[in-house]
């Protein structure tokens, strides 16, 4: 559960003025906060209809010529976008019973954290090679030049365990199948995929049919 901030000692529960109950799901593309959303109060507003697309600027020919960069840190710097897109993220999944969530390096670590508290799931990092200290398991994946590779603690997931993968963006989906991979090779169960941006146009969803259903709040 949330709360507003304040000291509560060692051992105690929080009163009941500091709790907040769970907000009920939002449906896909509505981007208005529920009444008696956690991230509301937090964020200090209740502005309906807040337009995420408008936090996110393009960047032209960046990290190469011909690219045209989809830059998330302006909605990262504003406290009510960044707190309605962790709500709209979460509210499709409280009712999954969700207890792990799973974020590629690194810009799935930002959001995936939050995704975690807000449905009271521990989170799973997948990090980049000789990154995690413990026995892991690897996948290699393609790029669309030349590949990559991904690891998650060997012990990081017990089999069955519901879980949700989140991550900014999906663009040819290489990096979500490969999560998905990962997860059911360790037994765990995919609840849904869920991220920020889509990029609707490198068909990026196909490739994850097999792996569970994708939500986006953002879709070009």
């Amino acid at each position: 559960m949330w709360g507003r901030c304040g000291k509560v000692g060692k051992g105690e529960l929080p009163p009941k003025s500091m709790v907040f109950s769970d907000p009920k799901p939002v449906p896909a593309g509505h981007f208005s906060l529920p009444q008696n959303s956690p991230f509301a109060v937090a964020a200090g507003t209740k502005r309906p209809g807040m337009d995420l697309s408008a936090y996110i600027r393009d960047v032209p020919d960046f990290p190469k010529p011909g690219i045209l960069f989809k830059d998330i840190t302006p909605l990262l710097a504003d406290p009510a976008a960044l707190a309605m897109a962790v709500e709209l993220m979460s509210n499709p999944y409280r009712s999954k019973d969700i207890e792990l969530v799973i974020g590629a390096e690194s810009r799935g670590f930002i959001f995936g954290t939050a995704v975690a508290q807000a449905l009271s799931a521990g989170f799973v990092p997948v990090r980049k090679p000789n990154k995690l200290p413990g026995d892991t398991r690897a996948i290699e994946y393609e790029l669309e030049y030349g590949t990559d590779t991904l690891e998650i603690h060997a012990d990081a997931i017990a089999r069955d365990q519901r879980v949700l993968i989140v991550d900014d963006l999906l663009a040819t989906g290489g990096t979500l199948r490969a999560c998905c991979e990962l997860v059911e090779g360790l037994g765990g169960v995919i609840e849904g995929i869920t991220v920020l941006i889509e990029l609707g146009f490198l068909r990026g969803r196909e490739h994850l049919v097999p792996h569970g259903d994708v939500h986006a709040l953002v879709r070009y």
